[in-house]
């Protein structure tokens, strides 16, 4: 009789030891499961807000960061190019972005932008996906006397102003994005929030 006392708690310890064990184990094999479920970091950073500093951006200059794998443009652009963005409306598909291609804060007027001398814009056409060139001259002799500056797409011929707006016969259906962004300081844009939610 006391042998079966003895086995009876044998028996339970090795139970319970072997369901701790087991229970560890379990949980080991879990952790790396559930966590393969969350994006890398590689796709995180992919989505991450991007800082750009347009200090040292003069008239006529453009600089590129790349959002979500896209490049964005950010233009500064000087008093006789925004002059001509006024002047164009009539060459214009949607002049006032009628087509949302852009965050309900931005502006729908001539400018497309939260400060006039600075457009962003995400530089893929809106046609077919290629990269437009950034054509700021005006009249220059392959894209005649009415260029008045703006993106050119070589691919298929589209062509937009300096405000990212589709100039009419162009195959490209509507303007280009403007992305999520908003001024963190006077320099210094950040592309990929809103300013609500940053």
């Amino acid at each position: 009789m006391s042998n079966d006392g003895v086995n009876k708690g044998r028996r339970r310890l090795l139970i319970g030891a072997t369901s701790a064990v087991g229970a560890v184990g379990a949980v080991g094999v879990a952790v790396p499961f559930v966590a393969s479920w969350q994006p890398s970091a590689k796709a995180r950073t992919a989505g991450a807000p991007v800082r750009a500093d347009v200090s040292k951006l003069e008239p006529g200059q453009q600089a590129v960061v790349k959002w979500r794998g896209k490049p964005v443009w950010i233009i500064k652009r000087g008093e006789e190019t925004l002059e001509n963005l006024a002047k164009i409306s009539d060459r214009l598909s949607d002049p006032n972005s009628e087509m949302p291609q852009q965050p309900d804060y931005i502006p729908h007027d001539a400018n497309r932008s939260l400060r006039p001398d600075i457009v962003v814009l995400v530089g893929i056409c809106t046609h077919l996906g290629c990269s437009p060139t950034y054509r700021p001259e005006v009249a220059p002799d392959d894209l005649g006397p009415e260029w008045v500056g703006g993106f050119y797409c070589p691919c298929h011929g589209s062509r937009f102003d300096l405000s990212g707006r589709v100039l009419k016969g162009s195959p490209a259906p509507s303007n280009l994005v403007i992305p999520p962004h908003f001024y963190e300081n006077d320099n210094v844009i950040v592309v990929g929030l809103d300013q609500e939610t940053a």
